[in-house]
């Protein structure tokens, strides 16, 4: 994670390109490579070999690479930062950035940890310099606040009475509805309490479908324990499905949060609805941004979110006291993806200075 600051070198080579060729390359580059686990996971995802994720991987970098290809120009000067500020801001906010991976502006959360929405501004106009003449400049200032961030880092805290569940349980976690699955998540939780935890948070799609018979079971279970539950689940209708996390205590359960940004193409599939035929996961792309645990106000962020720009600014505009990440990353076994939704929430968790709590299934 304290890596993240070498994207800001994209910025310097885009500006350095001698032709839209060769900063379309440049901006295919810089997208790949952060995407690299892409193929890999799309193949896990679908028990399929390679080329449905390269195609897919390819696809992914179009927006990215042809947002920049269009900013660029060889002149150099107001203009060039002007374009470039113009790029980075479409690949950062819908549509183009709901395929915006990796953006540069993740590292702000490295170079000016605490400095919040100061700290972006600061990251933003160090990105504009390494478009410029004065790019020296900026890599000495920036390089030397790089170095004093990592030589005093310190991870992000838990907040008080809160823990994350990890757990191991590959591609039934989502998919196993039996009693036996729900009685031993349960016991976790159980054992959470006994440990002085007052709110335990499970991965995304811990429990599965989420029905009047699972949310009852939950109650019963957790009865008699000051104890409150915040997990995964997904809701079907008929257009398609959410992807949610729930609330569940002694005395209530209910919806919490419905995704923003599912997974395009494996989970979100807007053409489907287009066409009439519904299906597919739901994308409420400016709703909830947070949301309330108890007195708490939370910015949940499920799986894809963590990796993109908006879902976690949006989240931000509204001032929430945790930053609570979640995941189900069975299909990344053998990529860095869930290493790269990680360090992004660390980053943003620093950069406003907020706890966080993760829970992720592998």
């Amino acid at each position: 994670m304290l890596a993240l600051p070498l994207a800001m070198l994209f910025a310097a080579l885009w500006a350095m390109s001698p032709s839209r060729r060769v900063a379309a390359l440049v901006s295919a580059g810089y997208f790949l490579a952060a995407s690299r686990g892409l193929p890999q996971g799309v193949a896990n995802f679908y028990a399929a070999d390679l080329w449905p994720g390269l195609l897919l991987w390819l696809a992914a970098s179009a927006s990215f690479v042809a947002v920049h290809a269009v900013a660029w120009t060889r002149h150099p000067g107001r203009g060039r930062a002007f374009r470039y500020l113009v790029a980075a801001a479409l690949t950062g906010l819908p549509p183009f950035g709901i395929s915006g991976w990796a953006h540069p502006l993740t590292a702000a959360g490295v170079l000016f940890p605490g400095w919040g929405w100061w700290g972006l501004l600061a990251t933003a106009a160090g990105l504009l310099v390494m478009v410029t003449r004065y790019r020296p400049a900026a890599v000495l200032g920036l390089g030397g606040l790089w170095l004093w961030s990592t030589a005093t880092w310190t991870g992000p805290t838990l907040p008080e009475g809160w823990m994350g569940v990890d757990v191991e349980l590959g591609r039934s976690l989502g998919r196993d509805g039996s009693l036996e699955h729900h009685r031993g998540l349960i016991a976790t939780a159980r054992i959470s309490a006994s440990k002085g935890a007052h709110v335990v948070v499970f991965p995304e799609s811990a429990l599965g479908l989420w029905t009047p018979t699972v949310a009852r079971l939950w109650r019963e279970g957790l009865n008699g324990l000051d104890l409150t539950v915040v997990a995964g689940a997904a809701v079907i209708d008929a257009q398609g499905y959410d992807n949610v996390i729930v609330v569940v205590g002694s005395g209530a359960a209910g919806i919490l949060y419905k995704e923003r940004m599912p997974v395009p193409v494996s989970m979100w599939q807007p053409w489907l609805r287009w066409t009439g035929q519904g299906g597919g996961a739901k994308a409420h792309l400016f709703a909830n941004p947070v949301v309330e645990v108890g007195t708490t106000r939370i910015a949940p962020l499920i799986c894809y979110e963590q990796l993109i720009l908006w879902p976690v600014l949006h989240s931000m505009l509204h001032s929430p006291g945790v930053i609570v990440a979640t995941g189900n990353g069975w299909w990344t076994e053998g990529t860095s993806i869930v290493a790269i939704q990680k360090a992004s929430v660390t980053a943003w968790a620093k950069l406003f200075d907020l706890p966080v709590v993760m829970a992720f299934n592998t």
